[in-house]
């Protein structure tokens, strides 16, 4: 099984640099294989707790290099939630990658485990009689110390549902879950990566940043 690694994350440092620089990135030290994956960026700033930035993926299966290459540059650029992540913000972002694994069926909408399943939930809305559906990876619900049924509510919201939350609509989820492996890495320890095994820190064009 494939699991995420250092090698992953580099790729996606490499991608978001090489987009700066209007260069190609060096080729990726991993393997393809097909999967699921997430591509995440926080920005932490001054020993503050790191602040997502960036979060876009697939729940459906990619080959991991071409996967890796696109979701690092649109949840950098492309994540309408914030704007655009910038070239002299790279000293301060974290990344990690979440590669998916294990879809099971629930049985119903509690049968998961807060921290050790991301789970999707399809629903129909009853006010506009349309299709809704939405995910989180495993560590959001651990993160913000929710319960199954908080998880649940956020995560009905998050797809779109504005109406009232009842246990009979709740009753009427489809839920798959899932299981991920995340590895993370902050820009210095990929600066030291990249200097360790290319002889030179990453330079990147027009910031003052590249020699740090």
């Amino acid at each position: 099984m494939v699991s995420a690694n250092r090698e992953m994350v580099v790729f996606c440092f490499d991608t978001l640099v090489a987009h700066y620089n209007s260069e190609e990135a060096p080729p990726p030290a991993f393997d393809g294989g097909q999967h699921p994956l997430f591509v995440t960026w926080k920005k932490a700033l001054n020993g503050s707790e790191p602040r997502l930035r960036g979060c876009i993926g697939t729940l459906e299966a990619r080959c991991l290099i071409n996967g890796f290459k696109d979701y690092a540059l649109t949840s950098a650029l492309r994540d309408r939630r914030f704007p655009p992540i910038q070239a002299k913000e790279l000293p301060y972002l974290e990344c990690t990658v979440s590669v998916l694994t294990d879809y099971e069926t629930a049985l119903h909408y509690l049968d998961w485990e807060v921290g050790k399943h991301g789970i999707i939930i399809e629903f129909t809305d009853p006010d506009y009689n349309t299709r809704r559906s939405a995910t989180y990876l495993p560590e959001v619900a651990a993160h913000e110390g929710w319960t199954n049924i908080e998880t649940i509510d956020s995560l009905m919201r998050k797809a779109g549902y504005n109406g009232t939350i009842t246990e009979s609509l709740r009753k009427r989820i489809h839920l798959t879950r899932y299981q991920s492996t995340l590895c993370t890495m902050h820009y210095r320890d990929y600066a030291d990566y990249v200097k360790t095994s290319r002889g030179a820190a990453p330079a990147i064009a027009g910031s003052k940043h590249g020699n740090h």
